[in-house]
């Protein structure tokens, strides 16, 4: 029950609702109490048991309210079947007995349709501050965790949570209340029988207690295989292409197997357990009520201390105690079931993000003279990847970096735009330390050109509409004209509405790429920053790809990472990396005739 507590925050703005829920139950467990009492004075009047009242009873306060309400029902079928025959008592009982079910049944109906905003509004607010926490996360928090298990988190765990809240409001009042309702009137009608029954209910309790207590475990073993299954299909649907060409196909669909397997075996004895809850409450229940009949029938046939009416009434309400208390066990083990569930969302929300704006940060809204790198060390886990690096890059210069694959380029561009934050040294952007910027002011300042192309399964407009939200159609063909994209786009069936396929997939390699330079274009930003942006093109691709990149670069300041050296020769500035450090640095021209590594990098491509 913890985690109601930590995710109450969710549940507060709903609080309208909970206090509504909570009213109409507690008239469904009043009017659910009611309904069964009501079928005494019905019996009476059938079987000619009803006692004789003439004169209408006084109140005589709440001490004698059983009385007072025993009395009054009798004298009205005293006085009905006097004055207007015993068919007309009885058709007021069973009138009187409608009306109470019928009031029972709408305050349900109403505490199900309140609590219904509740759930499905808390089921809402979960979903998006988890989807907020997914997007505001660092990037490296994601080199650890799978997709698919994520995404289960958000659906899954978070639906299982929405129901456990339902399940908690039943245990705190609905199923209690009627429970409560139904034994003080059993107390009213007979001590005797209800301290006899009272016997039987630590055992019953006790018996379903030992049922539920391995559940959470079993829970969280269903929850975590749904998050492995997931991030397998996720995986393949990435990867058809090399499953497929590979061929395969039978190793992935066994790895999957293995988990859906392993799923059905978990969730098979979570739902058998589950299952066990009813059977044994409703078992228990008929054994408590069997001795009811043998101890309650001794008192009406051979006692005669109770009457037949008040022990079938009696007997009803016993029935009305089982139910509830079914419901309970029954909800009891979906709140077990919730809090493994809300384990895994809240490792979730209550990750702290080490990238957190400080309290302090500005709002930068332009680049006035330089990026600074100084003295910058980095690790991803260990080992060193930067080592005291240190490069500066005037305002609209263009600064080029080259060197083997794990030299530290594209660390460089993550550092930069403050996916990560560096181990040592600082970054600063005239002259103001990045950690003491807003990353949405940072970012603002930036374009970003990965190798990968990351588009969005939409139309190319909404594509390149997220470098500029508000930007005109206008605005966007003339970003595609720069990117060299609008010759393909202007060729397509809807032209820029139309949409280019999950990731792009409509697309070459080529035009997605150019997609992507537009992206940026159009965003407009003072730096840019491309890492290997056409390294896994083609020659023809990377022709058109490089016109577009130099139109893009003109009166800007860049910071490139180039694995083919052919597209960064007029930079202004080239740094040949070596093992996280500087090897060499200068243009083109200086660096081949220094005859260092570069010009060594140079002739193997050459001759490549």
């Amino acid at each position: 029950m913890d985690y109601i507590k930590k995710l109450s925050r969710f549940i507060f703005p709903y609080r309208r609702y909970a206090i509504l829920n909570i009213i109409c139950n507690i008239f469904y467990a009043l009017f659910s109490t009611l309904a069964m009492v009501s079928l005494m004075p019905m019996i009476n009047v059938l079987f000619g048991e009803s006692e004789k009242v003439y004169e209408k009873p006084v109140y005589g306060g709440i001490r004698n309210i059983t009385n007072f309400v025993e009395n009054y029902l009798n004298y009205v079928v005293t006085t009905t079947t006097t004055n207007e025959g015993p068919q007309q008592a009885l058709l007021y009982m069973i009138i009187l007995i409608i009306s109470m079910f019928l009031l029972k049944n709408i305050f349900n109906y109403l505490g199900l349709f309140f609590i219904t905003f509740l759930r499905n509004g808390v089921l809402r607010d979960i979903r998006d501050e988890m989807y907020l926490k997914v997007i505001t996360l660092p990037i490296s928090y994601y080199s650890e965790k799978k997709k698919g298990d994520i995404i289960a988190r958000i659906s899954g765990d978070v639906a299982e949570v929405k129901n456990s809240m339902l399940s908690v409001l039943e245990l705190i009042v609905k199923e209690p209340l009627t429970i409560i309702f139904a034994i003080i009137t059993m107390f009213a009608i007979s001590t005797k029988l209800t301290i006899f029954v009272f016997l039987f209910i630590p055992v019953a309790g006790f018996i379903i207690s030992l049922i539920g207590k391995s559940l959470k475990r079993k829970s969280g073993k269903v929850q975590r295989e749904q998050g492995v299954f997931l991030s397998t299909l996720e995986e393949t649907l990435a990867g058809l292409k090399v499953i497929n060409g590979f061929n395969s196909q039978k190793r992935f669909y066994g790895k999957f197997q293995d988990s859906t397997n392993r799923y059905y075996e978990f969730s098979n004895t979570l739902m058998n357990r589950e299952n066990l809850a009813s059977p044994t409450s409703e078992f228990l229940g008929i054994a408590t009520i069997a001795a009811l009949l043998w101890y309650g029938g001794n008192m009406v046939m051979v006692e005669q201390t109770l009457s037949g009416g008040a022990f079938i009434g009696y007997m009803a309400l016993s029935y009305q105690i089982l139910t509830p208390a079914k419901a309970i066990s029954k909800a009891s083990y979906r709140v077990k079931s919730g809090n493994a569930a809300a384990d895994r969302i809240l490792e979730i929300l209550e990750t702290q993000n080490n990238l957190e704006d400080k309290a302090t940060a500005i709002k930068k809204a332009d680049f006035q003279s330089q990026i600074a790198l100084k003295n910058v060390s980095f690790k991803y886990e260990d080992d060193l990847v930067l080592k005291n690096f240190s490069i500066t890059v005037p305002k609209g210069k263009s600064v080029a970096l080259v060197g083997q694959s794990g030299s530290g380029k594209s660390t460089i561009a993550n550092l930069v735009t403050r996916f990560y934050d560096v181990s040592d040294g600082a970054i600063e952007i005239d002259g103001i330390d990045i950690r003491d910027l807003t990353k949405h002011s940072l970012r603002g300042l930036m374009g970003l050109v990965t190798q990968d192309s990351i588009l969005f399964n939409d139309s190319v407009k909404n594509n390149i509409l997220i470098g500029k939200e508000d930007a005109t159609d206008l605005e966007i063909i003339e970003a595609l004209k720069i990117a060299n994209a609008w010759e393909f786009v202007k060729d397509l069936p809807k032209g820029i509405e139309t949409n280019i396929g999950d990731a792009g997939g409509k697309l070459s390699g080529g035009q997605k790429q150019r997609l992507s330079i537009a992206r940026a274009v159009l965003k407009n930003p003072p730096i840019m920053i491309l890492d290997e942006a056409t390294s896994a093109l083609d020659t023809e691709s990377e022709r058109l790809v490089q016109v577009a990149l130099e139109n893009m670069m003109k009166n800007r300041t860049s910071i490139i990472i180039a694995h083919r050296l052919s597209t960064i020769q007029n930079a202004d500035e080239i740094i040949v990396m070596q093992k996280g450090q500087i090897a060499e640095q200068g243009t083109h021209n200086q660096l081949l005739a220094k005859d260092g590594v570069y010009k060594k990098l140079v002739a193997m491509q050459s001759f490549d």
